[in-house]
């Protein structure tokens, strides 16, 4: 096999992929994290010097730290920027999308985007390809791919060197594995790669030999910074959706949630479940949610803390995840080989771990070993625990100190012997997790490096062609085997509205313009009605908007769909939870009017009857005729005040005086958007008034507490407006 060029250059890199790809290059290269950054950057540097180079970039999500849009914001985003991405080597091509300052001869195409951030870009939205995640390694092919980069992990593992693509082992090897087909029809193909030493290196099926790759990147301008994805503060509405969510997941299950304020709501209210259990049975009697969903919990979740714990198939592995593993929810473990997942199943080993001789036996009757056990037999049995390691097998003799039996099986005085003497403790090789990429705060990847390689081995990083779907027997095992993995399964994504017909919109509006992407989320829904004891969620927020411009979430109808309504299943709103599956139209529409904002039920009722989809005399019931957002404050306001469900449960990488600044800037841009009069008028009374000694390291922070001018006079009065407006001050 041959064996990479290493490069210490990019430009030399450069100039080889155009030596054996030529001048016409399709880059195809991996979502969020996974990106080569230097190689990428040194490509695209190239296009712009040289117009008869045509350069097509696919990918999703490219990252680019935050970027000013005012002075204010300046004020407040630059401490930020320099502190978290210090370090960090921006995506050039990134910034001059943004920008809309691509060269003709270069073109992006993205099949995800980063929610909102490409609305009035042309170029972008001419350009998405929309696609399920799992087929995303086939399309970036079918569009021609013939360079694949990715970003690296090094390490030598038992005297050999690999490298992996554990940041992004969703699509990267699927992709390689696909375009090097191409080779056979004359087609000019390389993959590259960047190492870089601050990457954890993650294990599983991501783990690869170097002779996967025609040309490696490794040099010290390789060992960048990752991009650090700060963590978002959960609100009340978000804390609501969580807990509601919290109570849906059983103990012994399988979780799948994504990253953001309302998945971190999720893991704050499992967490709370788990370590605080009094004060999370109270608040859910406190909330009504016990009295209202209580078959629903019985049925399908739970509200007792985690004994046997949940196993991770998700295609994201979350920071909260790794919290949850910390704090002994994800504490399940599952195994990639069918015949030890049989008798784990099968409840033969207690905790998911425990090698017993009734697991052992029911092996020899599976057929999982011969009857007369083989060299291959122990080797398999000894990999997984099952055998103590030190047992051999001696002129058809299972030899272990001092021990020995015959390796024949089927003879109940040999089997006695090896069941008594010569069993493992624990199985080997088990998972708490199998996830298809990682991205994350700085905590993320700093835990993960903390990591020891046992517990890191802990975690599978694997395609999503493995965790994203439960059909095919591939490389990644059987149907079978993910059937096992994934009892009660509980699979919980993010939508932005849903119709009262059960149809829901993730990605895109009616205008045709794309907000994000499908990503997986088509993918967990349908595995959702295919796994018979699972259940799929779409977490909405009941509305959008401030004051006047406040709007419903749940619509009548709606011209754009990501989740068509016959795969409905359960929408959960900080109101409530609507159990959709299999119910009549009437009825989807009286659970979904039973979640929804009360400013907004009498119209979209009126809507249904007008439309002859629900009796005319309907009315929804009083317990769900008071949902309000002032109710769920008074909810969780005693709850608060016991330093639970705080704004950042999970650390941050702001200050105090940024979170403060932050919510006060924002409540005030929204007060301006609905009354410029009434944000002038509360700037002016600043004006008059004295600075309070409260707001003093404030305006340090914004570096306004001595202003040079009437300009920075102003914007140090918005500031004290806004700071008061939010009673910061």
């Amino acid at each position: 096999m041959k064996k990479p060029v290493i490069f210490q250059d990019p430009e030399q890199m450069v100039d080889f992929i155009i030596e054996h790809a030529g001048k016409e290059l399709v880059f195809g290269t991996q979502l969020g994290l996974g990106k080569p950054n230097n190689i990428l950057n040194a490509v695209y540097r190239r296009a712009q010097r040289d117009p008869s180079l045509k350069l097509r970039i696919i990918t999703a999500l490219s990252l680019e730290p935050p970027v000013p849009g005012s002075e204010l914001e300046r004020r407040m985003l630059g401490p930020i920027v320099d502190r978290i991405w210090e370090g960090y080597i921006p995506l050039d091509y990134a910034r001059d999308v943004r920008l809309k300052k691509l060269p003709p001869n270069v073109e992006v195409s993205e099949f995800f985007y980063k929610a909102g951030a490409f609305m009035n870009n042309p170029h972008m939205q001419q350009n998405y390809i929309s696609c399920n995640y799992t087929h995303a390694a086939r399309d970036v092919n079918a569009n021609g791919m013939n360079v694949a980069g990715a970003l690296l992990g090094k390490k030598e593992i038992n005297g050999q060197l690999m490298y992996s693509v554990g940041c992004n082992a969703d699509t990267a090897i699927d992709a390689v594995d696909i375009m090097r087909k191409k080779e056979k029809n004359g087609c000019k193909t390389l993959a590259v790669g960047e190492v870089n030493n601050n990457l954890p290196f993650m294990f599983g099926d991501a783990v690869t030999p170097p002779e996967i790759f025609d040309a490696i990147l490794e040099s010290p301008q390789s060992d960048y910074s990752l991009f650090g994805a700060p963590k978002e503060s959960i609100n009340t509405t978000d804390y609501m959706i969580g807990l509601h969510a919290s109570a849906l997941i059983p103990d012994d299950g399988t979780l799948q949630i994504g990253i953001g304020s309302l998945g971190d709501a999720i893991t704050y209210g499992l967490t709370v479940r788990h370590t605080h259990n009094d004060q999370y049975k109270k608040l859910l009697e406190d909330a009504g949610i016990l009295e209202k969903y209580k078959g629903m919990i019985n049925t399908w979740g739970g509200t007792e803390p985690f004994r046997k714990g949940l196993y991770g198939s998700t295609e994201m592995l979350v920071d909260t995840f790794v919290d949850l593993y910390k704090t002994g929810v994800m504490n399940r473990r599952v195994y990639d080989d069918i015949r030890i997942q049989r008798v784990v199943s099968a409840g033969l080993c207690p905790d998911d771990r425990k090698v017993t001789p009734e697991a052992f036996r029911q092996l020899v009757v599976d057929g999982a070993v011969h009857r007369v056990l083989t060299a291959e037999d122990v080797a398999f049995l000894k990999r997984f625990g099952v055998l103590k390691a030190t047992v051999t097998l001696q002129d058809g003799k299972l030899v272990d100190s001092g021990n020995t039996a015959g390796a024949d099986m089927g003879d109940v005085e040999n089997l006695k012997v090896v069941a008594g003497t010569m069993l493992g403790d624990t199985l080997k090789e088990g998972y708490w997790a199998h996830a298809g990429f990682y991205l994350g705060p700085r905590k993320l990847y700093e835990t993960l490096n903390a990591m020891d390689d046992a517990e890191r081995a802990l975690i599978n990083m694997t395609s999503v062609l493995n965790v994203n779907q439960l059909y095919a027997n591939n490389k990644y095992g059987s149907q079978e085997l993910r059937v096992l993995q994934r009892k009660n399964a509980r699979f919980i994504n993010a939508g932005l509205m849903v119709t009262l017909g059960g149809a829901i919109v993730s990605d895109g509006l009616e205008n045709g313009r794309v907000v994000s992407g499908i990503g997986g989320q088509y993918n967990f829904v349908s595995m959702a009605h295919a796994l018979e004891d699972a259940r799929g969620a779409i977490m909405i927020r009941a509305t959008r908007g401030e004051g006047p411009k406040t709007v419903s979430n749940v619509v009548f109808n709606y011209g754009h769909c990501s989740v068509p309504r016959h795969l409905r299943d359960m929408v959960i709103t900080e109101y409530g939870i609507a159990d959709l599956r299999g119910k009549s139209d009437k009825n989807i529409i009286k659970e979904l009017l039973n979640v929804t904002d009360s400013r907004f039920q009498e119209g979209l009722l009126e809507q249904a009857k007008k439309a002859g989809k629900i009796e005319t005399d309907y009315r929804i019931p009083d317990a769900f005729r008071n949902n309000f957002p002032e109710k769920l404050e008074k909810v969780l306001a005693s709850y608060k005040k016991e330093g639970l469900f705080g704004p950042f449960p999970f650390g941050t990488d702001f200050t105090d005086e940024e979170i403060a600044l932050g919510k006060a800037l924002r409540t005030f841009k929204a007060k301006a958007e609905l009354s410029k009069g009434a944000a002038a008028k509360g700037v002016l009374g600043a004006f008059m008034a004295p600075i309070p000694d409260a707001a003093k390291r404030y305006l340090e922070r914004m570096q306004l507490e001595n202003p040079k001018d009437f300009k920075e006079k102003l914007l140090q009065k918005v500031v004290l407006c806004a700071l008061k407006d939010t009673g910061a001050i």
